[in-house]
């Protein structure tokens, strides 16, 4: 599938062009100078335009304008100086549209950022986030509230499944392909959630306390390099407190690392909700949304009365006003013309190749997959197999064209998160799917309710395929990795009775296997998106020869985690707690290295249809080359993982490099790749520094299983970014 869509046209298509550096400066400063206080004021703080479950406001009605569109955010321009309103919606993995507020409205869903990772394939986070912001534009956003960067540091998160990996690399080149494809066509695009928003547990008040060299080395870094490669319009601060402040009145964070050491232009808007003081605009941040989530609209008359006392300086309200304005006009909103209309099969082909993608094979034993073509029989089990796919909950969730097959309220919990969390599965049945691509076999369906019932499909099919789900959704962490129900039972009785059994895994975090060594084999699916089903039938058919890799660790137990039980979990919302990230940068793979602990399933992780082999390892420190073949015999794609793998006498296990190839069979293809001397470096106040000394670097299969060490000696190097 052709997918690579940068380098194309955008005035061509109806697009305002973007203003070079020097032209939205120039834009801003002139329009800002202008201005009434008013004026400067209406654009730093907007309001959340849904009125319907826990939002509901009728007041707001009342007052909007008429270019709103409801959905997550609406700020005012000012039409005589040619200031748009910034019309925002959330848009991780597709427009949204949240309570069914914009009523028939529907979007291409995505399937999780976890899967985007998966891919290890920048040009197609490209594709994927160029479609969704063709879709927003068309619907008359210029916003997206997407680029979630955030590293998976606790595998419970109940948000990981909107992110992209544990590895700071990783996400940040990904993360700054979805940026770049979305902004390609005049939309401003966010990356969040500025800092270590690794828990929904109390997120308004976890204090996360990090050792700065660990925090640049790690997180900051993710989103470093998601900025400084893909050039968001604005940076979304997080909900959760960062040693001691507010990240979204942080003056370190914001201030001191984002807009000083990094030199941002963009602007700094909030997360919704996370805005408790006027302060916050000293502190770095530019924009408070959805202002009545907060309990005072902070930066209206609080921050008139700190202007007219002296406490917010005139030139910080111009540099927030002109921050907003600039990335405004470097992004083509101003004097924006009609969006283009959308091809809406074109991005259901994207969704697709994404999931297919994205879908890592986890074991395959003695040739379990793909299926034989002559099978005569398929088991289908599993809850809801018959209908849809699973997808996450909360802001992100998507509503595609094909609707839900199912929704299903789950309740429980507290603050306004539990009216979003209603378990959605998307139209498209696996049953159907690989009935589809298996015509002559007979597929059967069991729901997988009862052990006895499953065993008895299983037993009398040439074949058992166990699906299973776990739900996660934003504001709800889950306290083990356990599958819920009894959804273990059926795939023990479902071996038990057949050998011949795969488990498929719907989820957005990894999960506990304790039938792992009895089963042939495990597919990780995800949430696979709209086109899920289909996807998932394909790689189980061979038609598509699977290539995912894990972007994050399965551990084989908690116990050997940094935090084995989740701090403060299961107490009252906002309950205050202090919770020291005493992994540092050692997140995922990189603590598994530190500390001797093998994984279940490793990052970088992933079988295929075919084999390869690499040979003339070359490395210097900054560069490395190689020459990969496909010695199968059938066409695939394999992803190189370069790793740091020790400093000295020390174990320093670092991805420093990747790149996925596809190579048909019997054919080879040099492979070059540049390392970010920051992998190998260590923070200080100075800035970063390569010490001097032997460096130990190894291609990987996985982080767990690599190839013999090439050792460079470099020399000490230091310098700031």
């Amino acid at each position: 599938m052709a997918i690579m869509l940068a380098g194309t046209s955008m005035t061509a298509q109806g697009y305002a062009p973007a203003a070079t550096d020097a032209a939205a400066d120039e834009w801003a400063a002139k329009t800002e100078a202008q201005m009434t206080d008013d004026e400067r004021f209406s654009i730093l703080h907007g309001i959340m335009p849904i009125l319907i479950g826990p939002y509901a406001n009728p007041e707001l009605k009342t007052k909007w304008p008429d270019d709103l569109v409801p959905g997550a955010g609406y700020i005012m321009g000012v039409p005589r100086l040619g200031v748009p309103s910034l019309r925002e919606t959330d848009a991780s993995l597709g427009v949204t549209n949240p309570f069914g507020i914009r009523k028939g409205d529907t979007a291409t869903a995505l399937p999780a950022g976890l899967a985007i990772g998966a891919s290890f394939n920048p040009e197609l986070a490209f594709a994927g986030a160029r479609a969704v912001a063709s879709e927003a534009r068309a619907k008359g956003f210029n916003v997206l509230l997407g680029g979630g960067i955030n590293l998976v540091r606790d595998p419970r998160n109940g948000r990981n499944f909107e992110y992209i990996s544990e590895d700071p690399l990783l996400s940040g080149i990904m993360g700054a392909e979805a940026v770049k494809g979305a902004q390609s066509v005049g939309v401003v695009s966010t990356v969040k959630h500025f800092s270590l928003n690794s828990n929904e547990t109390n997120r308004h008040t976890w204090n996360a306390e990090i050792d700065e060299a660990a925090h640049r080395e790690s997180d900051l870094l993710a989103f470093q390099i998601a900025i400084e490669r893909g050039q968001p319009g604005s940076v979304m601060c997080a909900y959760n407190i960062v040693n001691g402040a507010p990240a979204c009145g942080n003056d370190h964070l914001l201030n001191n690392v984002l807009k000083k050491d990094w030199r941002y232009k963009g602007w700094v808007m909030s997360d919704w909700g996370a805005v408790s003081s006027a302060d916050f605009a000293v502190k770095g941040l530019d924009q408070q949304s959805g202002q009545q989530l907060d309990k005072q609209v902070w930066f209206d008359a609080p921050l008139k009365a700190k202007l007219a006392d002296g406490s917010l300086p005139r030139e910080r309200l111009s540099d927030m006003v002109k921050r907003i304005l600039r990335s405004m006009k470097a992004n083509g909103l101003v004097d924006a013309g009609a969006a283009p209309a959308v091809d809406m099969k074109k991005h259901a082909e994207i969704a697709r190749e994404i999931a297919r993608q994205g879908i890592v094979l986890l074991k395959n034993n003695a040739g379990a997959l793909p299926l034989a073509a002559n099978v005569g029989s398929v088991a289908v089990i599993g809850r809801n197999a018959h209908v849809g796919v699973l997808s996450g909950g909360g802001s992100s969730q998507g509503l595609p064209p094909s609707g839900w097959a199912a929704s299903i309220p789950i309740g429980g919990g507290e603050g306004s998160m539990a009216s979003w969390r209603v378990e959605r599965w998307f139209a498209g049945a696996p049953q159907a799917a690989l009935k589809a691509a298996l015509p002559k076999a007979e597929v059967r369906f069991d729901p997988g309710l009862y052990p006895q019932d499953a065993a008895a499909l299983a037993a009398r099919s040439d074949v058992a395929i166990v699906f299973v789900s776990k739900y996660e959704a934003e504001g709800f962490d889950s306290p083990d990795l356990s599958l819920p129900g009894n959804q273990d039972a059926i795939v023990e009785a479902a071996v038990a009775a057949n050998p011949n059994t795969i488990v498929v895994l719907q989820t957005g975090n990894p999960v506990a296997m304790p039938w792992r060594d009895k089963v042939k084999a495990i597919v990780a699916a995800w949430y696979p998106g709209q086109e899920g089903a289909a996807a998932i039938a394909d790689v189980l058919t061979g038609k598509v020869n699977p290539s995912g890799r894990l972007p994050i660790s399965f551990p084989a137990t908690m116990e050997t985690q940094p935090r084995p039980t989740i701090p403060s979990y299961g107490t009252p919302d906002r309950t205050e707690v202090t919770v020291r990230m005493n992994e540092g940068s050692d997140v995922g793979y990189r603590w598994n290295a530190s500390n001797g602990i093998k994984a279940l399933y490793p990052f970088g992780h992933g079988l295929s249809y075919t084999r390869f082999a690499a040979s003339g390892l070359k490395v210097d420190g900054s560069t490395a080359s190689l020459t990969v073949r496909n010695t199968g015999d059938r066409a695939g794609a394999t992803v190189v993982q370069l790793y740091l793998m020790g400093r000295g006498a020390e174990t320093k296990q670092r991805l420093v490099a990747f790149q996925r190839i596809e190579l048909a069979s019997g054919t080879e293809r040099k492979v070059d790749l540049n390392i970010d001397p920051r992998l190998l470096a260590d923070w200080s106040g100075k800035g970063w520094t390569i010490p001097a000394g032997e460096y130990r670097f190894a291609l990987g299969e996985n982080a767990e299983t690599v190839g013999p060490p090439i050792r460079v000696k470099m020399k000490q190097r230091t310098w700031r970014d």
